[in-house]
């Protein structure tokens, strides 16, 4: 059993008594932040899974219908997944019909094992499947389970989706729209966002990093900042990010991911053109605007150097 503790400023859980099967205790306060009358989110901390955060350091969000509960996204661990579970049962006696990743990266694919166990069905959009099949999914798991072990080891079992998304997807449950929309490539080629019209809201998953460095790795930046400019265009009154609090001015919000995006961009572009080598370009580089958001010193290098191989390819392709 997992023992909650219910605050009188609202629900918080300390899920600190048992746990996801087979793995231990979490520390970590799993807690629902009401948006809108239906719609509710938890936060992650800032910067990096790590084991000092648990590997909560993204977001989730779900959607209480008259007929059940869309969840969006399913955190790092199956840990941190059954704590999700039980924050939303918290709010509402509701089960969870339904699971929609908005992309199959570790720190929000991790916790839907505990879902499927309660019967939820999992949605994904199909260009994951490229990565499932590939080995990077275990290759990923490895390296999960190095750093954020006990709550994550290599017998973790990666879930699949039970219903592979084509571009886009409308459905109503409980007399309340969904829009699905594919906006990869972007920060993964599987991106996707989810619209709640009636509420307003957007859920952006990591086109948005909110107050923190994105993790850029391999990513097309130069279509990402197409598919910001086109969430932009939807004029969300309040988007749901994948990182850090929730935004009720997205323009302003993008703001950051849009400007490090352009500056890594313009950065390695130069370098690579003038036939600088990675070392000495990064070395060169005037970080300072953004040396002091939260996780840069995690993510910068890494962010760099696929963006340094990236301009590469773009200007092969020229």
């Amino acid at each position: 059993m997992r023992a909650t503790l219910l605050l009188a400023a609202g629900f918080v859980l300390y899920a600190t008594l048992a746990a996801a099967d087979g793995y231990p205790p979490i520390r970590a306060k799993v807690t629902p932040i009401q948006v809108t009358p239906r719609v509710y989110y938890v936060q992650g901390k800032p910067g990096i899974a790590s084991a000092e955060n648990e590997g909560f350091n993204s977001n989730a969000g779900f959607v209480v219908t008259d007929a059940g509960v869309v969840v969006i996204d399913a955190l790092g661990s199956p840990a941190l997944g059954h704590a999700l579970l039980e924050a939303i049962r918290s709010v509402t006696p509701q089960p969870v019909k339904r699971v929609i990743l908005t992309h199959y990266h570790a720190d929000h694919f991790y916790g839907v094992e505990p879902f499927k166990e309660a019967g939820a069905e999992v949605w994904a959009h199909r260009a994951a499947l490229a990565y499932l099949e590939s080995g990077e999914a275990e290759r990923r798991r490895a390296q999960r389970a190095h750093d954020l072990f006990p709550w994550v080891d290599d017998a973790m079992k990666i879930v699949r989706a039970d219903r592979w998304l084509d571009e886009h997807t409308t459905f109503k449950l409980g007399g309340v729209g969904f829009e699905i929309h594919h906006l990869g490539p972007a920060h993964s080629p599987e991106d996707v966002i989810i619209v709640v019209p009636q509420e307003g809201v957007v859920f952006s998953g990591d086109i948005l990093f909110a107050g923190r460095i994105p993790f850029v790795g391999e990513a097309d930046s130069r279509r990402w900042l197409e598919r910001i400019d086109r969430l932009l265009e939807m004029k969300p009154r309040i988007m749901v990010t994948g990182h850090g609090e929730l935004s009720r001015d997205p323009e302003k919000d993008l703001a950051l991911t849009r400007e490090y995006l352009l500056y890594i961009r313009a950065v390695m572009g130069k370098a690579v053109e003038e036939f600088v080598p990675f070392e000495e370009a990064y070395a060169k580089a005037d970080w300072s605007r953004f040396a002091r958001v939260p996780a840069f010193d995690a993510a910068n290098r890494i962010n760099a150097y696929g963006t340094y191989l990236l301009m590469e390819r773009e200007l092969l392709a020229k």
